[in-house]
C-alpha cells in the first residue's frame, strides 16, 4: 500500500489520492488499509518518508562515490531520472494539502534541507582540496544545485521534452568547471 501511495502522490497529489485509487493499485481491501493506517494521512506519511529515504539514499550513493568533489556533483546532477514525471519530493512543495500540513510536509523540508547541507558539504571538500577556487561560497552553490534540479524539472514539464533540464544541467556542470583552480601548462 505505501508503494501505490507513493506512485498515486507523485501521479496526482495528494487529494487525487483517494483510499479508493490506493486500494485498487494495490489490490487490497479497505479493512487491510485501516488495519495497518488510521487513515489517508496516516499513510501519506508513510508513503512521503519513504520516498525520501530513497531519494536520500540515491542522492547518497552518487555523493559517497570516489572521486573529487565535481565528480560527485556530476554523478548527482546526471544520475538517471523520470524528468518529466518530475521530482516525487519536488512536486510535493506544489501540492497545498501537504505544505498545509505540518506533518506531512516535514519529511520533504528535511529532505531538501538534507540534500542543500550534502551538496554545500561536498563542495566545502572540494574548496578545502583545492578543487574548487577558495572564493565558491558552498551553501550558496548547493542552493543553486538543488534549485537548478528542481527548476529544471519544471521547465522539462512546462515543454514536454527533457531538453531544458539537460541544458540547466550542462551548464550548471560548465560552471562548476570554471571555478576549478588554472593549473599551469607543463
Amino acid at each position: 500500500m505505501i508503494e501505490s501511495t507513493q506512485d498515486l502522490l507523485w501521479e496526482r497529489g495528494y487529494v487525487g489520492t483517494s483510499p479508493k485509487a490506493i486500494q485498487q493499485r494495490a489490490g487490497a481491501g479497505q479493512g487491510s488499509m485501516y488495519h495497518h493506517f488510521s487513515g489517508k494521512p496516516d499513510l501519506a506519511l508513510a508513503a512521503i518518508r519513504r520516498t525520501a529515504e530513497q531519494m536520500r539514499a540515491t542522492a547518497e550513493a552518487c555523493f559517497s562515490a570516489p572521486g573529487t568533489a565535481y565528480d560527485r556533483i556530476r554523478a548527482y546532477l546526471l544520475r538517471e531520472r523520470e524528468v518529466l514525471r518530475g521530482c516525487p519530493i519536488g512536486r510535493l512543495t506544489m501540492d497545498p494539502d501537504i505544505i498545509a500540513d505540518p506533518a506531512l510536509r516535514e519529511p520533504v523540508t528535511e529532505t531538501l534541507d538534507w540534500l542543500r547541507a550534502r551538496l554545500a558539504q561536498i563542495v566545502s571538500e572540494g574548496v578545502e582540496r583545492g578543487e574548487f577556487d577558495a572564493g565558491l561560497d558552498p551553501e550558496r552553490t548547493a542552493a543553486s544545485v538543488v534549485a537548478t534540479i528542481q527548476g529544471g524539472y519544471v521547465v522539462a514539464r512546462a515543454a514536454g521534452s527533457t531538453a531544458p533540464f539537460d541544458a540547466a544541467v550542462q551548464g550548471l556542470l560548465d560552471l562548476l568547471a570554471t571555478r576549478a583552480p588554472r593549473r599551469p601548462a607543463p
